[in-house]
């Protein structure tokens, strides 16, 4: 198979600026316009996607590096790093199928273009004067005094179609 990289996008924000509901938003956009898309998230601590109980849960708590459970309509496969070292993005992007653009969260650190998502009411600082990768910024709230307007893009929550035309034309190869 000798089909090309994918494109890279990234979303930073802190949790409960709506990430997550702006990434799904456009996921669902770029899909229905014949977009192949995949999504690594990036998480800062213990997560599971199995539950105790469950077979694969006893089977990779036995010892199991690595357990896949396949069904008619989905399969996952759980790898258990068991003290090696977290993959980088590369090697993440790497895991996935062919598809025509990745959407990051987290993975903060990477040389990627990036949207910040921000509301006023989760108290927290904007990400953008301190990261030269945000290339965008997606709010609905007015920018704190101490804070100079972007010279990049904005846009509101609510313009998934704007965003997903932006991501598309800044995402770039890794």
């Amino acid at each position: 198979m000798n089909e090309k990289a994918p494109k890279v996008f990234g979303f930073a924000g802190w949790s409960g600026s709506g990430k997550t509901t702006l990434i799904e938003r456009v996921i669902s956009h770029l899909a229905s316009s014949g977009v192949r898309v995949s999504l690594i998230k990036h998480a800062h601590h213990e997560f599971d996607v199995d539950q105790p109980g469950k077979d694969s849960y006893r089977h990779r708590a036995a010892g199991a590096s690595e357990v896949l459970v396949s069904s008619a309509n989905r399969w996952a496969l759980m790898h258990e790093l068991r003290g090696e070292p977290e993959f980088t993005l590369r090697q993440a992007i790497a895991q996935f199928n062919p598809c025509d653009l990745v959407l990051v969260e987290g993975f903060k650190r990477e040389s990627i273009p990036k949207l910040e998502v921000w509301r006023a009411e989760v108290g927290k600082a904007l990400l953008f004067p301190g990261d030269p990768d945000i290339v965008a910024l997606a709010t609905d709230d007015s920018l704190p005094t101490d804070v100079r307007e972007p010279s990049f893009s904005r846009f509101g929550l609510a313009d998934v179609g704007k965003v997903a035309e932006f991501v598309m034309h800044h995402s770039c190869a890794v």
